[in-house]
């Protein structure tokens, strides 16, 4: 299979090494210095650029007809409009917040745990977000899906990075050193806490579920999610 990526920083390199040991050619290594030059004959693209950068990189996929997986966070405003020029295009499209199999086993958690703890208004549930101090943008985008995943469930309305008021979720954005990501799901009451958390060791897990999405997404056309990917609808 031949890959364009998308943004080759830390991630794009980890991502590369995993391709290439998978069997993969990369065909493009797009970065801010060079052009889409390769991209059409990419047989799928890996975006995870930064969030500047991300809706020229997902629109040229979508031109050239090249099915485009996106990692990158922090541009979802413009989310939307990208679902429309898939369809337009007739292209295919998979957008994560994380790609990591083990963050998408724990958003599924999240969301049965949140089925079961709306029945018990004794609990007020909380997030923590720890990354390193390069990322870009706060509240990290799997913490904002894993509030989603919460407010979907019960009857919280919305997140915030403020004092939470009724009806919010608190989320606590830390920015510490190199730590690849941290997350905790908390459920408070006078007598006790339940957590539930994920801790990313390195990068691989991020690299090897895109690489993963990437090869199921080949050939495809059509908006599609992880749990696509890993078969948990």
């Amino acid at each position: 299979m031949k890959i364009a990526l998308l943004g080759y920083g830390k991630m794009g390199k980890v991502i590369e090494r995993i391709a290439l040991e998978r069997g993969h050619e990369i065909v493009l290594k797009k970065d801010e210095f060079n052009t889409y030059d390769g991209l059409s004959t990419a047989d799928v693209a890996i975006d995870f650029s930064v969030p500047t950068a991300a809706v020229d990189n997902i629109s040229n996929c979508f031109h050239a007809n090249v099915p485009v997986v996106s990692g990158t966070t922090g541009w979802l405003e413009h989310f939307d409009e990208m679902v429309a020029l898939c369809n337009e295009k007739q292209g295919g499209f998979i957008s994560s917040s994380n790609f990591s199999l083990g963050v998408n086993i724990f958003f599924e958690l999240n969301e049965y745990l949140a089925k079961i703890m709306s029945q018990f208004d004794s609990y007020k549930v909380s997030m923590e977000e720890i990354h390193h101090t390069q990322k870009l943008d706060a509240p990290s985008g799997t913490a904002i899906s894993l509030a989603k995943g919460v407010i979907e469930n019960s009857s919280y309305a919305n997140w915030t990075l403020d004092d939470a008021k009724q009806g919010e979720i608190h989320i606590e954005a830390k920015r510490i050193g190199d730590v690849p990501g941290t997350h905790t799901v908390t459920y408070d009451s006078i007598v006790d806490s339940i957590e539930l958390k994920h801790t990313a060791h390195n990068r691989e897990g991020f690299a090897l579920g895109a690489v993963i999405a990437a090869e199921w997404l080949a050939g495809k056309t059509g908006i599609y999610s992880m749990k696509d990917v890993l078969n948990l609808k």
